[in-house]
């Protein structure tokens, strides 16, 4: 009996791996929308592959979030917030955000979006410095170029896909802190 208790545990731990990945709610969509495609059955395939699409939207916000600055000295953030919308509406996108807070009463929005049709019409603008010099003063943040508008806030896009935007009633300097705080080279690889 012993023998048969090992070879079931052992047989549990190797097949483990396996289980947790069929349990995935992302793989659980798409090969639904595979075997109704291959059955022909358009309207439900395409219902999963949406919700496979959203869920992956949902993944990306909450990687962003991971991705947003700790709070700098003498500020305190509120809790991250992450977002996914449908590609029905705005062409998909995956964003998080946190706002930050001082003594003074002064705040700071770090946003991280993704994933948007929108961001991929609205990139070559920034990415041309002809163009990002008529909506404010170009800056660099690393190896990024950015834009830093009158009121100070900071605009990024990070690899033509991500866009971070720092805004709020705190000073040129802080938010530009802020936007150097963003783990740029980690958005760059998602």
């Amino acid at each position: 009996m012993t023998f048969l208790r090992f070879f079931c545990v052992v047989a549990f731990l190797a097949t483990a791996p396996v289980a947790a990945l069929a349990a995935d709610d992302i793989l659980v969509a798409i090969d639904q929308a595979r075997k109704a495609y291959q059955s022909g059955d358009m309207a439900n395939a395409k219902q999963s592959l949406d919700l496979a699409s959203q869920l992956i939207a949902q993944k990306n916000a909450e990687a962003f979030v991971a991705l947003l600055p700790a709070p700098l000295p003498g500020w305190k953030a509120e809790k991250a917030q992450s977002h996914a919308v449908g590609a029905a509406l705005l062409g998909g996108a995956s964003a998080a955000s946190r706002t930050y807070t001082n003594a003074k009463g002064d705040n700071v929005e770090v946003s991280i979006t993704g994933d948007s049709a929108l961001l991929m019409q609205f990139a070559p603008m920034l990415n041309n410095p002809a163009m990002a010099g008529m909506m404010g003063k170009l800056i660099r943040i690393g190896d990024q170029r950015a834009i830093q508008n009158a009121d100070g806030d900071v605009i990024m896009v990070i690899a033509n896909k991500t866009l971070i935007n720092v805004q709020g009633s705190a000073d040129a300097a802080s938010k530009l802190s802020y936007a150097q705080a963003v783990d740029v080279a980690k958005l760059s690889k998602m």
